[in-house]
C-alpha cells in the first residue's frame, strides 16, 4: 500500500464568512479583517509551500474557537480555503472535492488546524445504494393506494381564495 502525503498546518482562528468579505454596491471586496488573515497565513506558510497541488484534493479542518459564542461551522470554511488558495497551497478552492469540519469546544490557544490529502474517490461496492431509495414511496392524498416514482401532491380543502387576498392572484377569464 502507497503512503499517502498529507499536509498539515496550523493556522490562525479565521473570522466568519460574515466579516470576511463585504459588499460595496454590486461589488464584493475583502474586508480588513479578512486581509488581515489572508496575510497572516501567507506569512504562516512562506516557505512551506512548494509547487501548488493539482487534481483532486479532500480537506480535514478541526476548528478550535476563542471563546464560547455560538457558531455556525460552516461560516468559518470559506475564508481558509480562499486564504490557502492564495498563499499557493493549491491552484483552486474547487479542487475540494471533500471536506471535514469539525467545530470544538473552545481553547485558550484558538486556531484552526487543517490537514489536505489527494482524494481518492471511493469504490462504488463499498458504498452500496440502499434498495429503499430505489424504490422510494410517495404518500399521495389518497394514503390508501401509496405508488412508486410520483411525486407528493399538494392538496388545498379550499377552493376559493381565502378574503382579503388580491383578485389578481386568481387567473382571469377573458372575454373577446
Amino acid at each position: 500500500m502507497d503512503a499517502v502525503a498529507v499536509l498539515r498546518f496550523v493556522l490562525p482562528f479565521p473570522p466568519s464568512v460574515n466579516r470576511y468579505y463585504r459588499s460595496i454596491g454590486y461589488r464584493t471586496l475583502l474586508s480588513r479583517e479578512g486581509r488581515a488573515y489572508r496575510v497572516a497565513v501567507c506569512a504562516l506558510l512562506a516557505g512551506r509551500v512548494g509547487q501548488p497541488l493539482s487534481g483532486l484534493l479532500e480537506v480535514q479542518l478541526d476548528l478550535y474557537p476563542p471563546d464560547a459564542r455560538r457558531r455556525d461551522w460552516d461560516n468559518f470554511q470559506k475564508g481558509v480555503w480562499d486564504s490557502l488558495q492564495h498563499a499557493g497551497v493549491y491552484l483552486d478552492d474547487s479542487q475540494i472535492k471533500r471536506a471535514v469540519i469539525e467545530l470544538y469546544p473552545p481553547s485558550r490557544q484558538s486556531r484552526a488546524e487543517v490537514a489536505i490529502a489527494p482524494y481518492i474517490p471511493p469504490i462504488e461496492e463499498d458504498r452500496p445504494c440502499p434498495a429503499s431509495f430505489t424504490s422510494m414511496t410517495w404518500k399521495t392524498s389518497n394514503a390508501s393506494t401509496p405508488t412508486t416514482g410520483t411525486t407528493p401532491r399538494i392538496s388545498s380543502s379550499r377552493s376559493r381564495p381565502r378574503k382579503g387576498l388580491k383578485r389578481s392572484i386568481r387567473p382571469t377569464k377573458r372575454s373577446t
